[in-house]
């Protein structure tokens, strides 16, 4: 079932459908065809079997006559999932057979085993036929630092520290990105810092909350409001804490409470958000009472839950089940 951060990524694609193009050029050198307009369509293949199948995204191109030129299927895939190389090459001759036109299969894949995997070439049987999927993994990502450029390609800074966070320059790329991200709004902001900040393990969860605790104290560097609104509470709630405590060492401890209960709260209004974006797109009423049921949602896996009923629903009732 699909998460959040596998949602975000989706989101991200859907709401710039320029981006697919654009990275296909600027990553894998592709001599695109000549287009005037990309847009987001239907992303469910049907067959005249009775079985459906529905790929993360589906993007048309089309030239400055209206004309179809390219068709591509995204897929976000965060693990390995054998069903895959069966459905992947549905995806494309079904959606080559209905728009008449070049089809590929693009998968973004942040993890390095993943992108690896998923980049293998399926064979369609007997080596007759086969497919090879264009990846965009570590491999193909580059390793974004420079603000400047941060800013420039914001969406593939966030790629960049998916797939890059945990590396040698993970810092870096964490923080040129978390820079960039000010020029989004709240609810943007909050969803995308989570994909970065979730795809990052533990030791560099923490060596990235204690950097940016250390710039801000020496005024060296802004972050956007919703990261900055993570620092503030943190701090907050652990000089609290340590006054309480009375204590140098338990002002300490405070400080370093608060930091992780302030991210912990981030990360859920994160969950929230995106939850409440999904219920919008789907179309989905909900009743003032239901509203405040998420608002007050404090368990992550619920959220996640939920995110996940949204699919295929019709009424809140089936997604808050």
């Amino acid at each position: 079932m699909p998460s959040l951060e596998h949602s975000g990524l989706v989101e991200m694609f859907r709401e710039k459908p320029a981006l697919a193009p654009h990275l296909l050029k600027l990553l894998f050198h592709l001599d695109l065809p000549s287009y005037a307009t990309v847009a987001v369509v239907e992303a469910s293949l049907d067959q005249l079997t009775p079985v459906e199948f529905r790929a993360d995204l589906a993007l048309e191109l089309r030239d400055a006559q209206g004309a179809l030129v390219l068709s591509i299927v995204l897929e976000v895939q965060r693990d390995k999932d054998p069903r895959k190389k069966y459905s992947w090459p549905v995806y494309l001759v079904v959606a080559r057979a209905q728009k008449q036109c070049p089809t590929i299969v693009l998968v973004v894949a942040p993890d390095a085993e993943v992108a690896a995997w998923a980049g293998e070439r399926i064979d369609l049987g007997l080596g007759r036929g086969s497919l090879d999927p264009l990846v965009m993994g570590p491999a193909v990502v580059p390793v974004v630092t420079d603000q400047a450029m941060a800013e420039q390609e914001t969406e593939l800074a966030i790629l960049s520290a998916a797939a890059h966070g945990n590396g040698p320059q993970g810092l870096e790329v964490a923080l040129a990105v978390l820079g960039a991200l000010g020029r989004y709004d709240h609810e943007h902001a909050a969803v995308y810092f989570q994909i970065v900040y979730n795809a990052l393990r533990e030791p560099m969860r923490r060596a990235l909350e204690a950097l940016i605790m250390e710039r801000q104290a020496e005024g060296k560097a802004t972050f956007p409001a919703f990261a900055q609104q993570l620092i503030d509470r943190g701090k907050r709630e652990g000089l609290q804490e340590g006054k309480r405590e009375g204590l140098q060492e338990g002002k300490r401890e405070g400080k370093r409470e608060g930091r992780r209960e302030g991210l912990k709260a981030g990360k859920l209004e994160g969950k929230r958000d995106l939850l409440l974006r999904l219920l919008a797109r789907a179309e989905i009423a909900l009743s003032e009472e239901q509203r405040t049921q998420i608002q007050g949602c404090t368990e992550a896996a619920v959220l996640d839950q939920w995110a996940e009923n949204v699919l295929g629903a019709k009424r809140a009732a089936d997604v808050l089940r």
